[in-house]
Formats: structure tokens, sequence, C-alpha cells
């Protein structure tokens, strides 16, 4: 009796798709080599996903959902004071950029592409599920009366902007110089002090 095939799943697509793109990169990858990778027809593939652009946009969001999914437990985590979830949800992404970049840099130059791409779509829901996240910091920060802040979703932008540098991959070369952790500390406690309620 022969094994059953594995069910063709959007997720076992999606890592397929991952594993071309690390092979190949984005400019070469195709539908034909996502499906040979399966052991499926192209067609397959596209009966979950309707063009390649679809496809690329799915593997690039699952790629940004990562970072996000790690950051959204830190705001869920009950009990820290709001000084300090602002200081863990901030190195907690800087960390996670840097992991990409580091651990896996020719899948990083790959989505460093795709997410140009898919600027005003996925990459823009991205950051703006970010900035989200650090709205509700700052919002819960200023009803306990630890961050003066008037206008949580404003000023969640502005720390989003001004920590850009330890985030945006624009800057990832940056990433490995000498000093930078030491940087990144200097422009929270700077961030964080500018947050605080005045007595």
């Amino acid at each position: 009796m022969s094994p059953t095939p594995q069910t063709l799943t959007a997720e076992r697509i999606l890592e397929a798709t991952e594993e071309v793109l690390r092979r190949h990169g984005p400019a070469k990858a195709t539908v034909v080599d996502v499906a040979r990778a399966l052991g499926v027809s192209h067609g397959s593939v596209y009966r979950h996903f309707r063009t390649k652009a679809a496809l690329r946009e799915a593997v690039t969001k699952r790629w940004l959902d990562r970072t996000t999914g790690v950051l959204a437990a830190i705001v869920a985590e009950p009990g820290l004071d709001p000084e300090r979830r602002v200081r863990e949800w901030l190195a907690a992404l800087f960390a996670a950029k840097r992991r990409k970049a580091f651990d896996d840099p020719e899948l990083f130059a790959t989505y460093s592409v795709l997410t140009t791409e898919t600027a005003e779509t996925v990459v823009g829901e991205h950051i703006a599920e970010l900035t989200g996240q650090l709205t509700e910091i700052l919002r819960a920060g200023a009803d306990a009366g630890a961050f003066a802040v008037a206008d949580p979703a404003t000023t969640a932008t502005a720390l989003f902007l001004a920590t850009g540098r330890f985030h945006d991959p624009h800057h990832a070369r940056e990433w490995e110089q000498p000093g930078v952790e030491a940087e990144f500390e200097a422009v929270v406690d700077l961030l964080i002090r500018g947050l605080r309620a005045r007595a």
C-alpha cells in the first residue's frame, strides 16, 4: 500500500515558497519551482493563491507576522511596569529584525525585495499592527499615570519612527557595528524620559 500524499495546504505552499525563495531569490523563483518542490502541478498552487503576486504577498505577510506575534506577547504580558513594557517591546523588535538579517541573510535580502513590492499592502498593514501594539502600551501607561501622553496613537507613531534605525531593514548593515546596542539604549532612555508623567 502506497503512503497517502500530504494534503496540500496554504501553509505547506508558503513553507515551500520560502525555501524556493531562499534557493533562487525573488527574481528567479517561480510558481512552477514551488509546485515542483511540493510534487504538485502549478495549477494546484494557483487554487490556493490566484496569482504569483498573491503568493508573494502571503509569504511576506507570514514572515512579518513572526515578529508581530513575539511582540504581541509582550503587550499581553501581565504585571509589567509601563516603562519596562516599552523597553522590552522595542528591544524585542530590534532583536527580531537583527535575527532575521544575520541568521538567514539570503532570505532577509529576498524579503527586503518583496517588502518593497508589497509596501502599500502587506508592509503597511504590518506597520499599522506594530504601531497599534505600541498605542496599546502607551494608552495603558497613560491610564496608570506613568506616561504623560495626550494622544497614544500619535505618540506610538513618533516612537516607531524615532527608533527606525533599529528596525527598518534599510539600516541592517548598521546593526553589526560596534556600539549599536549602547546607541539603542541611549535612544530608548531618551524616549522614555520624554514619555514620563511629570510630578
